[in-house]
C-alpha cells in the first residue's frame, strides 16, 4: 500500500472502479493523495500489478464485518404458562412464540402444574390448545402435547420456506397430448394412409403428368386375338 509499492509502472483502477490504464507508480500515488485516499495493490501477481485508489480504512472494516458474519443457528426457545394464566398473559406468550418462529427457532410450549392443579389437567389442556391454535398458521407441530411429570409439553418448529425440502409439488408433469391431424385444404386431395390406395383426382383437376423423359412408359394392354379357323 502507498510507498510500499516498489514496482512501476502499474495498472491503475480508479476509486469508482473505472480502469485508468498503465501509469507510473509515482503518478498513481499523486492521484490517490489528491483524492484523499490510498493506493492499494489488489493483484500483485499480475504483470504489471493491479492497484486501486480506495479508502483503505473503510475497505478493512467492510472485510472484517463480512468475516464475522455468521449464519443463524437454530435454537430451542421456551414459553411457560400455567392452567390459571390470564388471557392477556397468554396472548403475550403467543406473540413471543411467534417472534421465535419468525427467527427460525423452535419453540417448546410448557404448561406447568403445581399442587392441586394436577387434579385439573383439563384446564392446562385448554390453555395448551389455545396456544397451539393461535400458532397453527406460523408453525408445524413437531411433537403433540403430552405429559412429562408435572408439566405438559408440545414442540413447535418453523414452517419450511418455498425453496426448502417438502415445499414443492411431487406430482408428475402432465404428458402432452398428440396434435390432431389438420384437415385437408378445400380443392386438395386428402393424404392416403401408408399402403392404402392412391386418392382419386379431385373433380376438375389437371390430367396426370407424362413420365419424365428417359424413363420407360407402361406398355398398353394387347387385345386378345380371335382363334384361327
Amino acid at each position: 500500500m502507498n510507498e510500499a509499492i516498489r514496482i512501476t509502472p502499474i495498472r491503475l483502477i480508479g476509486a469508482e472502479g473505472e480502469p485508468l490504464g498503465i501509469v507510473p507508480t509515482a503518478q498513481a500515488m499523486e492521484m490517490a493523495r489528491e483524492a484523499g485516499m490510498d493506493l492499494v495493490e489488489v493483484a500483485e501477481k499480475e504483470r504489471p500489478p493491479v492497484c486501486k485508489i480506495m479508502d483503505y480504512g473503510k475497505f478493512k472494516y467492510a472485510q472484517s464485518k463480512k468475516t464475522h458474519q455468521k449464519t443463524h443457528q437454530q435454537k430451542l426457545k421456551e414459553i411457560r404458562v400455567r392452567p390459571k394464566t390470564g388471557e392477556h398473559d397468554v396472548q403475550t406468550k403467543i406473540n413471543q412464540a411467534r417472534q421465535f418462529l419468525e427467527h427460525n427457532d423452535k419453540v417448546q410450549v410448557n404448561v406447568l402444574f403445581r399442587g392441586r392443579e394436577m387434579q385439573h389437567i383439563e384446564e392446562g389442556q385448554r390453555v395448551m390448545n389455545q396456544v397451539l391454535e393461535a400458532l397453527a398458521n406460523d408453525c408445524k407441530l413437531e411433537m403433540p402435547a403430552k405429559m412429562e411429570g408435572k408439566r405438559m409439553v408440545a414442540l413447535l418448529a418453523p414452517k419450511p420456506g418455498p425453496g426448502e425440502k417438502g415445499g414443492g409439488s411431487n406430482q408428475p408433469a402432465a404428458k402432452p397430448k398428440p396434435a390432431a391431424p389438420k384437415p385437408a385444404a378445400q380443392g386438395q386431395p386428402a393424404a392416403s394412409a401408408p399402403g392404402g390406395p392412391a386418392p382419386a383426382a379431385a373433380q376438375g383437376g389437371q390430367p396426370p403428368k407424362p413420365a419424365p423423359q428417359g424413363q420407360p412408359t407402361a406398355a398398353p394392354a394387347q387385345k386378345p386375338q380371335p382363334p384361327k379357323a
